[in-house]
């Protein structure tokens, strides 16, 4: 379980640090920050797969998504004494992310590339990634390294072997290095960050591929873009809580059931009955708020629990009669894995938050997004390794 998050200088994220525990709500007003945090850590997963550069380049480039403020914001332009103007750099332009969890930390730290002649001169580096045991980066507690383009590793007699072959300025450590028996606590990292999941702003539309009536195979966990719902369902149906689903859909639509059918060829499509009507409805007919719950039923409902759920606004285009049975779906959800929820719903929160949510709204200030009650130095310690 991730139990601390650190973010410096991403969109207008100064330097924040949060605690999590199994349940996370984060709210708050519009433009405070909620999808740079959330935008943050789908940027952490793609360290994994190798994809930070490119998840870059889809937002803009580093440019883009580096903090626009001054490096540092003093009380007098906090209190607007004076005005918030730049000063002369003290450190480097570095965009760091990490993460800790009850066993290691892990940490990166990318930015501009030395001038060069090339049509890639505006690709950001990795410039030190690291990880540690928890709870604590020290010395003692490093188990890989690296800077630029050098890597080492801790061997088991605590000296350390440093890797001949150069990683590339835009290739992880994590998807280069990762190896059983050379590197197994980067190998564990990397493991558990792919199995991070993250669900937002699933289509509904008319041309969604989630009304679309696909070939099924057994699908424990639902695609991001909800294509496979229908495969999902019946997953749950057959090995999954098959109670839960028909239980959380009475309650969402009282009477109604859901079912898949199969045709000839294999194809699978989500039927809704519901009383009163002579025949089930299919995904092609149903409201954009009906199959919607339906999506977070089949991703909260997965018979293979992640380490890590990650939702953004699921209350959007739901009706809030609806947002009890989401809530219970969320915190149910919980008990297998670790939630963090991003969302607008007041309802929502409150109802995580009577199962013992850890409530984090964010605020900005001067332009920086920020914990609301937590002072410069309330947050969890955390250190970044030096580059």
């Amino acid at each position: 379980m991730l139990t601390t998050l650190a973010v410096d200088n991403y969109r207008s994220i100064r330097s924040l640090r949060l605690e999590l525990d199994a349940l996370n709500v984060v709210t708050g007003a519009n433009g405070v920050g909620k999808s740079s945090l959330y935008r943050a850590l789908r940027l952490l997963a793609s360290c994994a797969s190798g994809g930070v550069v490119a998840a870059l380049a889809t937002e803009g480039g580093l440019a883009s998504t580096l903090w626009a403020g001054p490096e540092m914001i003093s009380d007098a332009m906090r209190r607007g004494d004076v005005p918030v103007q730049g000063t002369r750099r003290t450190e480097s332009v570095a965009l760091r992310l990490g993460f800790m969890t009850d066993e290691f930390g892990y940490s990166i730290d990318l930015g501009y590339p030395p001038p060069a002649r090339t049509a890639f001169g505006r690709d950001p580096e990795i410039k030190a990634e690291s990880i540690w045991h928890a709870p604590q980066l020290r010395p003692s507690t490093l188990l890989s390294e690296r800077k630029n383009a050098a890597v080492r590793l801790r061997e088991p007699d605590g000296s350390w072997r440093q890797l001949l072959k150069p990683l590339d300025p835009g290739d992880s450590m994590l998807s280069q290095v990762a190896d059983p028996v050379a590197a197994p606590d980067v190998l564990m990292v990397r493991e558990q960050v792919r199995r991070w999941r993250f669900y937002d702003h699933v289509r509904t539309d008319v041309d969604a591929p989630a009304r679309q009536s696909r070939l099924g195979t057994r699908t424990p966990v639902m695609s991001a873009d909800g294509s496979d719902i229908a495969a999902a369902l019946q997953t749950i149906i057959e090995v999954g809580d098959r109670g839960a689903l028909d239980a959380i859909v009475d309650r969402a639509f009282p009477g109604s059931s859901v079912r898949v059918e199969v045709a000839e060829d294999g194809r699978f499509e989500v039927r809704l009955s519901q009383p009163g009507m002579l025949r089930p409805l299919g995904t092609t007919e149903l409201s954009d708020g009906t199959l919607r719950f339906l999506l977070w039923a089949a991703a909260l409902l997965t018979p293979r629990a992640p380490e890590l759920m990650v939702l953004n606004e699921p209350e959007t285009s739901l009706h809030p009669d609806l947002l009890p049975a989401l809530g219970e779906l969320i915190v149910n959800a919980s008990e297998h894995s670790q939630v963090i929820v991003v969302t607008h719903a007041a309802a929502l929160s409150a109802i995580a938050d009577k199962a013992g949510a850890r409530a984090i709204e964010l605020v900005k200030d001067t332009g920086e997004t920020l914990v609301a009650g937590q002072g410069r130095f309330d947050g969890p310690s955390w250190s970044w390794p030096k580059r």
